[in-house]
C-alpha cells in the first residue's frame, strides 16, 4: 500500500512541476490560455494576433442576404477565379475602348497625375483584332444574320416611307427620342466610342496597381461619391472620413444607426459603393511598388498598407465592414451573371474578333463560367428590392439609377489616368450588372434564334461586366493570400 501511495504522490508532484513550467511560459509570452468553450464563445484568436486583426470578424452570414463568407471563399477561389482569369485574358475581353480625356463635369481639373505609373499606354490600332475594330462586336451566326438582314430591310422600307413625309426637324426629334429611350436602362454615363479621344487599351498591359495617386485629389473623388450620391444627409458623417470635421469619440455608430434605418434599396446602394471601394483598395495593396532600381520595378503585396486600410484596430472596426461589403457586391454581380446567362447561351451569339478558333474557345470558356455560377446554391434574391407600392418602387428605382449614373460621371474627375481607366471599367461593370438585374422580364422573353430588340448588351458593356466581376473575384482570392502572409508574419 505504501508503494502505491508513494507512486501516486510522485505523479502529483510531477504534474505540479510541469504545470508551473507551462504557466510561467504563458506569463512570459503574455499569452492567456483559453478553454475550448471560451474559444468557441469569442469566435476569434487573441486580439493582438496579426492574422486575426483583419479577419477575425470576417466570418458567418452577410447582412441583407443568406450567404456566408466561407462558402463564397471556397466557391470563388477554387471554381470561379481560375476560369475568370483565363477568360479576361482572351482577345475579346482584354481590349477596352475608353475616353480618358473627358473633362470632369463637377469641378475644375486639378491636373493629371505626373507620376509615371499613372500613365496608360494606349494600344495601336494595328494591334486590335479586325473584328473588334469593325464594330461587329456581337456578330451572330450566318442564319441569324440573314434573318436579321431581312428584318432590317423590311424596317428600312417602312421607315423610308414614313420618313419621306417628315421634316428634317421631326427626324432629328425622333433621333433624340430614340437616344433618350436607349439611355433609360443605362446605369452609367457611357463613353462615346466614336470620339477621336476614345482609344483602345490592352488591360493586360495596363494592370490595376498602386500608382502613388493619393491625398486630397483622391479623397475629393470618394468624398463626392459617398457624401453626395449615397442618399445621405450632410448631418450624418461617414466613419474615418478625412474631409469630415473632428467629432471627438464618435466611432461611426451614429452613421450605422442611420444606415440601418434606411430602406433595403438605399442600404444596398451604399454597400455596393463601399464594396467597390474595398475591392479597389485590395488591388492597390496586392500590387504595390515594393522596390524600384536598375530600371526594374518590383510589385507585390504590401502587408502594412493592407492593415492600414482593413485592420480592426487601425480602422476602429471599419475594416471588417468594408470587407463584408466586398462579399456582398460579389454576390450582386454573381447574381447578374446568373440572370444574363440565357443571353449568351443562344447558339447564334458569338463573341466576335474575326478569329473563328479564338472566338469559339472564348465562348466555350464563358459558358464554363456560367455553368459554375449556376451551381452556386446561395444566390442573392433581388426580388426583395423595389417590391413595394408600384409608383413608389418605380420612383425609387429611377432615383437609384440616376445616383449610380452620377457616380460613373465622377470617374472622369480622377486625376490618375490608370486609376481613371480601372475606375470607369469597374463602375461600368457594376452598372451593367444592375441593368441586367432590372431587366428580368426582357431577358426571359429573349427569342431563341434571332437577335432581341428588348434587351441588348454592347461589347463595351460585356467587356466591363466580365472584367469588373473578374476584379471582385481577384480581390477575394487576394484576401486569401493576405491571410496567409499575415500568419507567416506573426
Amino acid at each position: 500500500m505504501w508503494k502505491v501511495t508513494l507512486q501516486a504522490f510522485g505523479v502529483l508532484l510531477l504534474a505540479w512541476f510541469f504545470g508551473n513550467i507551462v504557466v510561467c511560459w504563458f506569463q512570459q509570452n503574455n499569452v492567456k490560455p483559453q478553454t475550448q468553450h471560451s474559444e468557441h464563445r469569442s469566435g476569434a484568436a487573441p486580439a493582438d494576433s496579426p492574422d486575426q486583426s483583419c479577419f477575425c470578424q470576417l466570418t458567418g452570414v452577410l447582412d441583407d442576404c443568406f450567404c456566408d463568407v466561407e462558402s463564397i471563399d471556397v466557391f470563388n477561389n477554387f471554381k470561379i477565379y481560375p476560369r475568370i482569369k483565363k477568360l479576361t485574358e482572351r482577345d475579346y475581353f482584354k481590349y477596352y475602348r475608353v475616353n480618358l480625356k473627358r473633362p470632369c463635369p463637377f469641378w475644375p481639373n486639378d491636373g493629371h497625375c505626373s507620376i509615371k505609373d499613372c500613365h496608360v499606354e494606349p494600344c495601336p490600332e494595328s494591334k486590335i483584332p479586325a473584328g473588334i475594330k469593325s464594330g461587329n462586336y456581337n456578330k451572330y451566326s450566318h442564319g441569324a444574320n440573314a434573318m436579321s438582314d431581312i428584318t432590317e430591310c423590311e424596317q428600312a422600307k417602312e421607315l423610308g416611307a414614313i420618313n419621306s413625309t417628315l421634316s428634317n426637324q421631326s427626324k432629328e426629334a425622333f433621333a433624340d427620342w430614340t437616344r433618350h429611350d436607349d439611355a433609360q436602362d443605362h446605369f452609367c454615363e457611357l463613353d462615346d466610342e466614336t470620339s477621336p479621344d476614345a482609344e483602345y487599351v490592352d488591360l493586360l498591359l495596363n494592370p490595376e496597381r498602386f500608382t502613388g495617386y493619393k491625398g486630397p485629389s483622391a479623397w475629393r473623388v470618394w468624398n463626392s461619391i459617398y457624401e453626395e450620391n449615397c442618399f445621405k444627409p450632410r448631418s450624418v458623417y461617414r466613419p474615418l472620413n478625412p474631409l469630415a470635421p473632428i467629432r471627438g469619440d464618435d466611432d461611426g455608430e451614429g452613421f450605422y444607426t442611420w444606415l440601418e434605418g434606411l430602406c433595403l434599396e438605399k442600404r444596398v446602394f451604399y454597400r455596393l459603393i463601399s464594396g467597390l471601394h474595398s475591392s479597389i483598395n485590395i488591388h492597390l495593396c496586392a500590387e504595390y511598388l515594393l522596390d524600384e532600381g536598375w530600371g526594374r520595378s518590383v510589385w507585390g503585396p504590401n502587408i502594412q498598407e493592407f492593415k492600414q486600410r482593413f485592420d480592426t484596430a487601425e480602422t476602429k472596426g471599419e475594416g471588417t465592414r468594408r470587407l463584408k461589403n466586398l462579399y456582398f457586391l460579389y454576390l450582386i454581380e454573381l447574381r447578374a451573371l446568373y440572370k444574363v446567362s440565357p443571353y449568351f447561351e443562344r447558339a447564334f451569339v458569338n463573341l466576335y474578333t474575326g478569329n473563328a478558333q479564338e472566338d469559339g474557345a472564348t465562348k466555350e470558356l464563358l459558358l464554363q463560367v456560367f455553368n459554375e455560377i449556376k451551381s452556386f446554391p446561395m444566390h442573392f434574391d433581388e426580388k426583395s428590392m423595389f417590391a413595394g407600392h408600384k409608383m413608389e418602387a418605380k420612383t425609387l428605382k429611377e432615383e437609384f439609377r440616376l445616383h449610380f449614373k452620377n457616380i460613373s460621371r465622377i470617374m472622369d474627375c480622377v486625376g490618375c489616368s490608370k486609376c481613371r481607366l480601372w475606375g470607369k471599367l469597374q463602375t461600368q461593370g457594376l452598372g451593367t450588372a444592375l441593368k441586367i438585374l432590372f431587366s428580368e422580364k426582357e431577358i426571359k422573353n429573349l427569342p431563341e434564334h434571332s437577335p432581341s430588340k428588348g434587351f441588348q448588351l454592347t461589347r463595351h458593356e460585356i467587356v466591363a461586366l466580365m472584367n469588373g466581376f473578374g476584379r471582385l473575384s481577384t480581390s477575394i482570392h487576394q484576401l486569401h493570400n493576405f491571410r496567409l502572409l499575415l500568419k507567416e508574419n506573426r
